[in-house]
């Protein structure tokens, strides 16, 4: 057992050389960070604008929703696919936000990039909550998986399916309510009137995600499984989406939500992921803010499980439980494991943040872990993704001299409209799926699912749960890029 003071002089001292002595500089990390913001464009859908810059990217989408009569065009397509999934889209954006909201400071060129990303979303995510009383709208990926084909060319039914009263999606509302809430904090002073408008909207959403309990994936089948099942159930989303909006309205009746459901919203659960899925590790980090900056002892709770979270993670604590690969990339699943590697970089290095206001620490039984110790694991594992790593290889597409050549990803594996303008059908698009040929089009920023257990990776576009980005997997790297940008 490693005794208290001498993890933390470990700690201090492997921090030390790794900043001093690190495989990136902080240019590479902001050239890393506009990448990841870049990203995004290349997983726009609707009308794009006149400042793209993935100009191999084009219009998509346009009547969406139109067959239940509403406006539903915008959004993003939520991985190497055309579907504009709910959930993982509004995860996204409430991680994207927090990203800004704890980091933004660190990026004032990218902010504005930033920003633009999250409203791409938002924009959707008010169209989707607002389009008629008392519903949320999702989308159907079931014919869209049968074709392999740009989001230009779409000719599959885009069915359009709804939460409601009668079948309650509490998951994705609740999900929907942190994205909007989060986000205004975000626009709260450069656009003061969306600002409050994505707040009311949040509450609303949030009053209909409560009110109305009850998963989506029971209520709409096929159309989310097994693509994106709620396996966690709502009750995190709730606790979640409370926190979300008390942080962002300081209203009283939130704290009061937060205090008298977190016990059974999971509150006392040790979880040791955070996901578009799962967000109780999330939601502990976030509340634990408020006893560790404003020491409100009701809080308390949730300071020791997010030690909990954190101890598990850090080898050498009796509490370690976490599984790290021979090469050191934390490894929770064969499929798109790199979305669990940047959530957790990214509580890391905010849970580090909130613990330096006040001199703070974490407690792993003996071992006693400081901010600058939570600091150098989160960065192993970005640089590790940036291409620190056995193999030598970036994740992050476009980013250093080797990266992922065949990336699981319509768009970007077959001919833009730019250079073959004729539509390319349904069924004829396979023939690139399979293609050896590298990518024509390159999606800058993508970060992939990444290497398996042993630290290697198939560089094949079939091979989806290693070679398919994820617009999830991209948004906490935002944060942790800048945080490493700026020190």
């Amino acid at each position: 057992m490693v005794s208290a003071t001498k993890y933390q002089i470990l700690s201090l001292t492997f921090c030390f050389f790794t900043l001093s002595c690190s495989a990136f500089t902080s240019k590479d990390y902001a050239d890393a960070l506009a990448k990841s913001i870049l990203f995004y464009e290349g997983q726009r859908s609707g009308k794009l604008p006149s400042n793209q810059h993935l100009t191999w990217r084009g219009d998509s989408g346009l009547s969406d929703g139109s067959s239940n009569h509403v406006d539903l065009v915008g959004g993003y397509y939520d991985a190497g696919d055309n579907v504009k999934f709910g959930l993982p889209m509004a995860f996204t954006t409430t991680l994207l936000s927090w990203s800004v909201i704890e980091f933004g400071s660190s990026m004032p060129s990218q902010i504005g990039n930033a920003r633009a990303a999250i409203r791409w979303s938002t924009d959707y995510l008010l169209k989707a909550a607002t389009a008629t009383p008392d519903t949320l709208y999702v989308a159907d990926p079931n014919m869209d998986h049968k074709c392999w084909e740009r989001p230009e060319d779409m000719d599959t039914p885009r069915n359009v399916y709804k939460v409601s009263k009668q079948n309650p999606g509490s998951d994705v509302a609740a999900e929907t309510a942190a994205a909007l809430a989060a986000a205004s904090i975000v626009f709260k002073d450069s656009d003061p009137s969306y600002s409050a408008k994505l707040l009311q909207t949040a509450m609303k959403v949030f009053d209909f995600a409560d009110s109305y309990r009850g998963s989506y994936s029971d209520s709409l089948g096929s159309v989310v499984c097994p693509f994106y099942c709620s396996y966690s159930g709502y009750h995190d989303e709730l606790l979640w989406g409370a926190s979300w909006i008390h942080m962002a309205s300081n209203d009283a009746s939130y704290l009061a939500y937060i205090q008298s459901n977190g016990q059974t919203m999971g509150a006392n659960d040790d979880d040791y992921s955070f996901s578009w899925d799962d967000k109780r590790a999330g939601t502990k980090v976030l509340l634990s803010k408020h006893f560790l900056e404003k020491n409100t002892e009701e809080f308390q709770l949730y300071k020791r499980h997010s030690d909990n979270y954190i101890c598990s993670l850090i080898p050498g604590t009796s509490s370690f439980q976490a599984q790290y690969t021979p090469g050191g990339l934390l490894y929770k699943g064969s499929s798109s494991n790199l979305q669990y590697v940047t959530s957790t970089a990214f509580l890391l290095l905010t849970y580090a943040k909130y613990l330096s206001t006040k001199g703070g620490s974490v407690s792993c039984g003996t071992s006693t872990v400081t901010a600058e110790g939570l600091i150098s694991e989160a960065k192993k594992q970005v640089d590790y993704i940036l291409g620190d790593n056995p193999a030598k290889m970036s994740y992050m597409v476009g980013f250093g001299g080797k990266y992922p050549q065949h990336v699981h990803h319509r768009g970007s594996s077959l001919p833009s409209v730019r250079t073959h303008p004729d539509h390319i059908p349904c069924s004829n698009g396979f023939q690139y799926l399979y293609s050896s040929s590298p990518n024509p089009n390159v999606l800058v920023g993508a970060i992939l699912g990444g290497p398996d257990n042993r630290d290697n990776f198939a560089d094949d576009r079939n091979n989806y749960q290693q070679s398919e980005p994820a617009t999830y997997i991209n948004a906490p790297f935002v944060g942790a890029l800048a945080f490493f940008s700026a020190n």
